[in-house]
């Protein structure tokens, strides 16, 4: 299964997507701030360079395409 993820917060003004695995969506979103999502973007070598992401993707790789799980916020 695979989602249109907005960018850009489409509460920031983000109209683009890209698809995107659910469980992957519901990291970003739970993890970063629209804000944070906003200066992001699509960066994803931005993205990896955060020590959770990173974390987060070398331990979603080796999942089922199908696997999900619930994400909680992060801490701020």
């Amino acid at each position: 299964m695979v989602i249109a993820h907005h960018t850009v917060p489409k509460s920031r003004g983000g109209r683009d997507t890209e698809p995107m695995h659910p469980i992957c969506q519901q990291m970003l979103i739970a993890y970063f701030t629209n804000s944070e999502l906003q200066r992001y973007g699509m960066d994803v070598e931005g993205l990896l360079a955060d020590p959770g992401v990173r974390k987060f993707v070398d331990w979603v790789a080796n999942k089922d395409p199908d696997f999900t799980a619930t994400m909680t916020k992060k801490q701020r």
